[in-house]
């Protein structure tokens, strides 16, 4: 059974980005293929919560090989996707962090719902659990639409 969703959609507007590429550039060291975020919608650290997405198109680099004729985004990317915006949402916060660089420490609970299929808009939320000065666990949710398709734990690190 999937959890409550994080976030109330009704509540939000998601309908432009609060910060695109090149803001999320300054936090998110991936490049090219591995860049998994296309803008933030929402950055509200006092409540520990951050919303980005990912627009999954049909010509993505995976897409003629998982699966072909059928491409599905792969999970795998789903939660880099997260774990890209819980780095943008941890080092945001912390003006203090310069030059950190973190690394992607582990999954916990991850459990996928249903299938993401191009084209559609991943919208991912994330909230801090824990975030320490060398480590931070966050809890994700994907949806596409109002379907949640991914839920779990991001744990990442400074190395």
């Amino acid at each position: 059974m999937p959890s409550q969703p994080i976030v109330d959609f009704d509540t939000l507007d998601l309908s432009r980005p609060a910060f695109g590429m090149d803001e999320v550039r300054k936090f998110c060291k991936q490049r090219g293929r591995f860049e998994m975020l296309d803008g933030v919608l929402l950055f509200a650290p006092e409540q520990s919560l951050c919303i980005g997405f990912k627009d999954v198109r049909a010509d993505d680099w995976w897409a003629t090989d998982h699966i072909p004729g059928r491409p599905i985004f792969p999970g795998a990317l789903q939660c880099e996707a997260a774990a890209q915006l819980a780095t943008f949402d941890y080092l945001k916060r912390r003006p203090d962090a310069e030059n950190v660089f973190l690394g992607f420490a582990g999954l916990d609970s991850v459990r996928f719902r249903g299938m993401v299929a191009p084209p559609s808009r991943l919208v991912i939320v994330t909230r801090a659990i824990k975030a320490r000065s060398s480590m931070f666990i966050y809890e994700a949710q994907g949806f596409v639409g109002r379907q949640m398709v991914f839920e779990g734990q991001i744990l990442g690190t400074v190395v």
